[in-house]
C-alpha cells in the first residue's frame, strides 16, 4: 500500500495544487502525515472533531478533506484545537486537502461534477480567481423552475435546502452558470452579466446578491455551501481506490449550510 507522501506526490500532479492559487488558510496538499502505510481512505468537505470521529469509525488512515485544517489561520493547540490533533496521532491520521484545486478541475472538480448532476454540459470557464476559471458555465434550454427542482433534489440528499430568488413561472434558462462553495459575489454576479449568464447556482452568498440579482436579470439559487461540496472529495477516494485498490468512505457531516 502507498503512503500518504505518495499519494500527495499523486494528488498535487494531478490537482496542480502548487500552481493553484488560493488562499493562504487552504494550505493545499498533505497537512498532517502519518506512520503506516494507507489502507482506508476517509473523505469529507470539512476536517472537524465530526468527521475525525467517523475516520476512526471507519477505520480510515487518510482524510480528504475540502476545507483543511488551518481554515482559520494559525492558531494556539488548546481546547477543541488540540483534541483533534491529538486523535489524529493517536490513530495515526494523514489529512490531504484541497480547495480551489479542487474547485476548478475539469474531472475531478465540484464545479464540473455539480454540473453533471444537474444535467448541463460545460462549455467554458466562469468565476476568476487570479487569472483562473474556478466554476464553469454553459448554454441550455431548460425551463428555470426545472433546473430548481434538479437543484432542490441534488441540495436535500445532501442534508441543505436550496434558496432561489424569484422568477416567472414560465422563465427558461438560456445561459447558466456554477460556482460552488460561497461563490455568490459583486464580482460573480458582475461576470455573469457580462457573460449573459441567465440563471447562477452557487453553494451561498451574502445578502446583497439576493436583492441585486433580480435587477440584473439572474436568477440566483443558493444551493448549500455544504452540499455543492461534496462531489469533489469522492470522486478523489474513487480515484485512488481506482488506482490503488484503497476503499474508501465519504463521512457525512452537513453543516446545513
Amino acid at each position: 500500500m502507498p503512503t500518504a507522501a505518495e499519494i500527495a506526490d499523486f494528488l498535487d500532479g494531478v490537482l496542480e495544487t502548487t500552481t493553484t492559487p488560493d488562499y493562504s488558510g487552504a494550505l493545499n496538499g498533505l497537512q498532517l502525515d502519518n506512520r503506516s502505510p494507507i489502507t482506508r481512505v476517509a473523505a469529507s468537505v470539512d476536517f472537524s472533531r465530526r468527521t475525525v470521529d467517523g475516520a476512526i469509525a471507519a477505520g480510515a488512515n487518510l482524510m480528504i478533506v475540502h476545507h483543511g485544517m488551518f481554515w482559520a489561520g494559525a492558531q494556539r493547540l488548546v481546547g477543541s484545537g488540540y483534541e483533534r490533533l491529538r486523535t489524529l496521532f493517536e490513530h495515526d491520521i494523514a489529512v490531504y486537502s484541497s480547495h480551489l484545486p479542487l474547485d476548478r478541475h475539469p474531472e475531478l472538480g465540484n464545479n464540473v461534477l455539480l454540473a453533471r448532476e444537474l444535467g448541463l454540459q460545460p462549455s467554458a470557464g466562469f468565476a476568476q480567481h487570479k487569472g483562473i476559471s474556478i466554476g464553469v458555465r454553459g448554454e441550455c434550454e431548460l425551463p428555470t423552475a426545472t433546473l430548481i427542482e434538479r437543484t432542490t433534489t441534488f441540495a436535500t440528499n445532501h442534508g441543505t435546502h436550496v434558496v432561489s430568488t424569484p422568477h416567472d413561472a414560465d422563465r427558461v434558462t438560456r445561459r447558466w452558470g456554477i460556482c460552488t462553495g460561497s461563490g455568490a459575489s459583486s464580482e460573480t454576479l458582475r461576470e455573469a452579466v457580462e457573460a449573459g449568464i441567465d440563471t447562477l447556482i452557487v453553494g451561498e452568498g451574502p445578502h446583497h446578491t439576493a436583492v441585486d440579482a433580480p435587477e440584473l436579470g439572474i436568477v440566483l439559487v443558493y444551493a448549500g455551501h455544504y452540499a455543492t461540496e461534496t462531489l469533489g472529495v469522492c470522486a478523489i477516494a474513487r480515484m485512488l481506490e481506482d488506482k490503488y485498490g484503497i476503499p474508501w468512505s465519504f463521512i457525512p457531516a452537513p453543516t446545513g449550510l
